[in-house]
């Protein structure tokens, strides 16, 4: 059975209707034949994304997402931390609303969990197109409050 935390530090957590979400991302993993287990979304500004990419990957730049794997088989469980400054940033840069880069974002790491990579050569492609499939499967809309 799914069990999902949603947690902010130094940020105010985005005002989401969860069961939308939550039921949203399940049916995401099922289209991966994935099974979700705990899944913990923790929400940051660029200062503690950039001192946990730091300390965990031992990577010295912003980013929008670190995802934590503890997957086991079908079953995807992680923590997944977004920075809710570079999500806003990203989302003016690609001329994007904040809420729908904020979803690509959330679903980002839940597409790692299902094992889609993002590094490799044409991995990226894959990934894109992943977050277009799953953002075609719920309206921007009903998951804000």
């Amino acid at each position: 059975m799914a069990k999902f935390s949603w947690d902010a530090e130094g940020v105010s957590l985005p005002s989401f209707d969860l069961v939308t979400i939550q039921d949203w991302i399940v049916r995401v993993a099922d289209s991966h034949n994935k099974v979700v287990g705990r899944l913990g979304y923790l929400f940051y500004d660029d200062e503690a994304m950039l001192a946990a990419n730091r300390q965990y990957l031992g990577h010295d730049y912003y980013t929008d997402i670190i995802t934590f794997d503890y997957s086991n088989g079908e079953r995807i469980s992680g923590d997944i931390m977004i920075s809710l400054d570079t999500v806003r940033s990203n989302a003016e840069a690609l001329g994007e609303s904040y809420h729908r880069e904020l979803l690509r974002v959330i679903i980002h790491g839940v597409l790692h969990l299902c094992g889609i990579d993002d590094k490799g050569p044409g991995e990226r492609e894959i990934m894109e197109a992943n977050e277009d499939a799953a953002l075609a499967l719920v309206e921007v809309g009903e998951c804000f409050t």
